[in-house]
């Protein structure tokens, strides 16, 4: 059975599944290793919460882009030693990131879509799929209220992007009232920007707080258009 028909054939989950029951549905379709991405916001270590009596079944890995916030390392370390993961770290390649900072400055991607996009690919995408090598399917902490490039996700889909690694997002469904009381109840290490109005967290030099009243989403690159706001990981 081809990766297509294998999606096709997994059970259509209602807007209140369960996410572990998503993650095994994800896991078979896959049939191989899978691996968790891991930025550290709320909603990955909600994910990691979780997902915690299959962490013998999947890896736990994070890109440092070299731009992180002091409080993203602070939280990756509390998620490290609380659930007693060997978070597998990536990294952008040295010359890559040398000679983009030669010749384009310090802060190319608030010139232009095309420059920014250029960055993440270096600092993001490319660590990416070293990370993914190897594996037949990644989990993410993807939800469709994050942002409007992300209301056409499924909660298990192809990655044609990454060489058809099957996909799995447990928490599409999730409001952010949902993912903020599981924190609170489950009381699992949340990120101190979280608390200081970053509802999503990125780089620091593309990360600010929102207002009230504003979209989640508005903090990331806010100097571009929302249809833009994806740095490539999960390009469609």
């Amino acid at each position: 059975m081809n990766p297509a028909e294998t999606v096709a054939a997994t059970p259509h989950f209602p807007s209140d599944a369960d996410p572990r029951e998503i993650f095994r549905a994800g896991r078979a379709a896959a049939g191989g290793p899978v691996t968790l991405a891991c930025s550290f916001s709320i909603d990955d270590v909600v994910l990691i919460d979780l997902l915690k009596a299959h962490h013998d079944e999947l890896t736990v890995f994070a890109i440092d882009t070299g731009r992180l916030n002091e409080e993203t390392y602070e939280v990756a370390e509390t998620v490290a030693q609380r659930y007693g993961l060997a978070i597998q770290w990536y990294f952008p390649e040295r010359a890559a990131v040398e000679q983009l900072e030669r010749d384009k400055g310090l802060f190319s991607f608030r010139e232009s879509v095309d420059n920014r996009k250029e960055c993440c690919f270096i600092r993001k995408v490319e660590p990416l799929r070293r990370a993914l090598s190897g594996f037949s399917g990644w989990v993410t902490g993807l939800r469709r209220a994050q942002s409007i490039t992300r209301e056409e996700l499924a909660p298990i889909e192809i990655d044609a992007v990454n060489g058809g690694l099957i996909k799995i997002n447990p928490l599409l469904h999730w409001s952010d009232g949902q993912v903020m009381n599981y924190a609170i109840k489950h009381r699992v290490p949340v990120n101190r920007l979280h608390r200081a109005g970053y509802p999503s967290i990125g780089c620091a030099p593309c990360t600010r707080a929102v207002q009230p009243g504003e979209h989640p989403r508005a903090g990331r690159w806010w100097w571009e258009d929302p249809e833009h706001k994806e740095c490539g990981l999960h390009k469609r």
